[in-house]
């Protein structure tokens, strides 16, 4: 414990009315961080790195020039995290001849398909079990399904709190990957649910990750929900993939805080009118009311305001995807409770 050079105390958290004591904590603070993200980076560690440096941004004020410099850091962490390279090392794809697997026979494509299916199985299984065992997320969730029961019958109200819960966890993935603390799922009946950020994201690729990993997980969601539909011929299952596939839609609104917002904000002005425009064919074909507003918000969007030089393909790549591929899960022809 330091002495402070304003009050003649020691330097502890009781002591933070002292504006002098808050200035060393923060300094210790900042030193014993950028130590454990140069043991991390030195272990080769990334995710480790990316945490420290978070908690470090912090603690720096935003429009100072440290902060700018220490938020490129981040983001250059977080797009390694997402690549799955660690520093220094050369992307194993990039070093191999794509042509070796063109040889390949039909056998082993299928093995290495069904490897990567129970990877996942397992892996986002999971993680979806983690947030059941949170009481906020179990209770509000089991206080949501009550009041959907009322309104909906008990059935339909399983389907949509799971929908709605696969969505959230979609975001806590995005989140743990990039190594962003935020907390776990919270149920409000009539509205969804929402995870409550404690770290931010440093730049719009990292925002727009996040907010798309939702309606992504969400798709998922609807389309085991019409696999099972197709199996059974069971209206029910209908009615809970076309829910949970206008959800996801609704959540691509470009406006706000909502998914599309944030997944639209890493889009060049040219990919934003690209989008504005699978939206407008999705609802020709689909004959979707919600995708009329969505698309009159996006047109807005993509109009006005301010939009990066170069957009972000993997974004524009998700978003297109979800608009085509919920658009037609919300056309099956069954009546909503």
């Amino acid at each position: 414990m330091r002495a402070c050079p304003e009050c003649g105390t020691g330097v502890s958290p009781s002591r933070l009315s002292c504006p002098a004591c808050q200035q060393l904590l923060h300094k210790e603070e900042l030193e014993a961080l950028s130590q454990e993200a140069a043991r991390a980076r030195d272990a080769g560690d990334v995710e480790s790195e990316v945490t420290a440096w978070r908690r470090a941004l912090e603690l720096l004020p935003p429009e100072s020039g440290q902060h700018a410099s220490l938020s490129g850091r981040v983001g250059e962490l977080s797009r390694r995290l997402e690549e799955g390279t660690p520093p220094g090392t050369v992307p194993e794809g990039k070093t191999r001849n794509r042509w070796k697997w063109a040889g390949l026979g039909a056998a082993a494509a299928l093995a290495w398909k069904l490897k990567a299916v129970v990877a996942f199985v397992l892996t986002k299984g999971k993680l979806l079990l983690l947030g059941l065992t949170k009481s906020g997320t179990s209770l509000s969730m089991i206080l949501a399904f009550g009041v959907y029961w009322t309104a909906f019958g008990w059935r339909f109200a399983a389907g949509l709190i799971v929908s709605i819960y696969i969505h959230e966890m979609g975001h806590v993935s995005a989140l743990r990957q990039l190594g962003i603390q935020a907390s776990a799922p919270m149920f409000i009946p009539g509205v969804g649910a929402l995870v409550r950020l404690k770290q931010y994201p440093v730049d719009a690729r990292e925002d727009a990750r996040v907010g798309l990993a939702g309606p992504l997980w969400g798709l998922a969601a609807a389309v085991a929900a019409g696999l099972v539909y197709l199996a059974s011929d069971a209206p029910i299952w209908g009615a809970i993939t076309r829910f949970g596939a206008w959800i996801n839609l609704f959540n691509l609104l470009p406006v706000w805080q909502l998914d599309g917002s944030r997944g639209f904000r890493a889009l060049s002005r040219p990919q934003r009118w690209g989008v504005t425009g699978a939206m407008g064919a999705a609802w020709y074909l689909s004959g979707e009311g919600l995708l009329v507003l969505v698309g009159l918000a996006a047109a807005m969007r993509a109009w006005g305001g301010d939009a990066p030089e170069d957009g972000d393909g993997k974004a524009f790549v998700q978003l297109l995807v979800l608009v085509l591929a919920l658009a037609g899960l919300s056309a099956i022809p069954v009546t909503l409770p």
